[in-house]
């Protein structure tokens, strides 16, 4: 099995990246992560790749004058590591338009609320604000224009009557731990296009539902 090479960038913890670990042991799932960066040395996401013996990188944005230059190091990081395809997992810098253009339908990240609702940050607390009825997370590709790239994949979570932001996010982030390998699952297997920025896996328009997914063949 020829498996897609994927470098991974996070900030923070890494839940999502240990969803795509634990999916990268089981032989049959066709992706290597080649390396996962952090712009934060104490992101225990590194920790997290150095169990599974993956190759780690370190590149501070702290240590650059300008987002420029901090992403063309970036950018050489992944291409050093084999990469052919990046992965976004709580990854809390806001990339140049030259490096998504370079990593242009090669780059994709999870977002947590159903796109495009609720674009940004704080999207739990905005979401019961709003009096939404249900809110979840989008697995989507990368475009220079924030949360707007075509959307692959989405859970949903109902909002439960007095729910804080910080009890929603928990139930949600259990099912982007679903959704963020099984998307990246389709895109290696080759069932993911692009037209018009709209994404189709197979011959269904995205984003599919979670609970629809089973359709994808």
């Amino acid at each position: 099995m020829t498996k897609l090479k994927v470098a991974v960038a996070i900030s923070g913890g890494g839940s999502n990246l240990q969803a795509i670990i634990d999916a990268c042991s089981n032989p049959d799932y066709p992706v290597e992560i080649t390396t996962v960066i952090s712009n934060k040395a104490d992101a225990y996401g590194l920790e997290r790749a150095r169990q599974a013996n993956i190759a780690t990188k370190v590149i501070s944005h702290k240590d650059y004058p300008d987002r420029e230059s901090f992403d063309a190091d970036l950018h050489q990081a992944i291409l050093d590591s084999g990469a052919e395809f990046v992965i976004l997992a709580g990854f809390m810098r806001i990339l140049t338009d030259g490096f998504i253009n370079k990593w242009h339908d090669k780059m994709i990240n999870i977002h947590p609320s159903m796109l495009p609702k609720f674009r940004g940050l704080d999207t739990h607390a905005r979401a019961i604000e709003a009096g939404e009825s249900h809110h979840g997370a989008t697995v989507h590709y990368v475009r220079a224009e924030l949360d707007t790239g075509p959307l692959i994949l989405q859970c949903s979570e109902e909002i439960l009557e007095n729910d804080t932001a910080s009890e929603l996010a928990a139930r949600v982030l259990v099912k982007e731990h679903q959704i963020y390998p099984l998307a990246l699952r389709w895109v290696a297997e080759g069932k993911v296009s692009i037209k018009d920025n709209d994404a189709y896996v197979n011959e269904f328009k995205g984003p599919i539902l979670l609970d629809e997914a089973h359709k994808i063949s």
